[in-house]
């Protein structure tokens, strides 16, 4: 198959299968979008590092869960969910619109949903009044990095499906066209898969293979995101 069809049948599988939200924490849904990509973090973070865009909040049916980095995720508790940042990074979230500010501790791995940022626990979300808007712009500003930061890789996430079978089918097909893709569970009710490719050293490489991605497929919401130990 000719370069240009193979991609013409990428896009339109994205198209048929890919979520269009999957509870609280929503995710990327395969239409055009013409805002500005979020920035990726640089390795290692340092204090000050300061990134601008959407930040959102979850709760239920998360509370309870295990987080991505293995601690159980308590709502009521000061934390956040991002991208790209170590875990146990300290950040200060502001409010652009109240200049209300929130220090929290990144635990978990999201928001997967395009030009979002950051999203925080229901506490966190309280106290700079982002429960009733349910998202806002911010200001996400680095405290204190982890004392240690291990080498770690990037990925491009392409989409996140309800059935792993069409998963595991655009994954298979991915590998094929790029060499590197992968399927990662994402617990819930019901569970979910996202499907990754690449597996890059720096976010600067992941980033220009997102930008490849989402020229190749048709997918402007491909973003990049870090690749932590299973």
């Amino acid at each position: 198959m000719h370069a240009p069809r193979r991609s013409a049948a990428l896009a339109l599988f994205l198209t048929a299968f890919l979520l269009q939200s999957c509870g609280k924490k929503k995710v990327a849904a395969a239409h055009p979008s013409t805002a500005p990509k979020p920035a990726v973090n640089a390795k290692p973070p340092k204090p000050g590092d300061t990134e601008v865009g959407m930040a959102s909040w979850y709760g239920h049916p998360y509370h309870g869960r295990a987080a991505a980095n293995g601690e159980i995720y308590d709502m009521e508790k000061l934390t956040a969910a991002h991208r790209t940042l170590p875990f146990n990074t300290w950040v200060r979230v502001e409010n652009i619109s109240n200049g209300k500010f929130v220090n929290v501790r990144i635990i978990d791995r999201g928001p997967f949903v395009d030009n979002r940022i950051i999203d925080l626990s229901h506490a966190a979300a309280q106290q700079i009044e982002l429960i009733r808007p349910g998202v806002a712009r911010v200001r996400v500003v680095v405290i204190t990095p982890p004392p240690i930061d291990e080498a770690y890789l990037f990925a491009v996430q392409v989409g996140i499906f309800r059935s792993k079978e069409n998963a595991d089918s655009l994954q298979a097909q991915l590998q094929t066209r790029y060499g590197a893709a992968r399927v990662v569970a994402k617990p819930g009710g019901p569970p979910t898969w996202r499907v990754l490719v690449g597996q890059e050293s720096s976010p600067e490489k992941a980033e220009a293979l997102a930008v490849r991605v989402r020229g190749d497929i048709s997918i402007p919401e491909a973003f990049v995101v870090r690749l932590d130990a299973q």
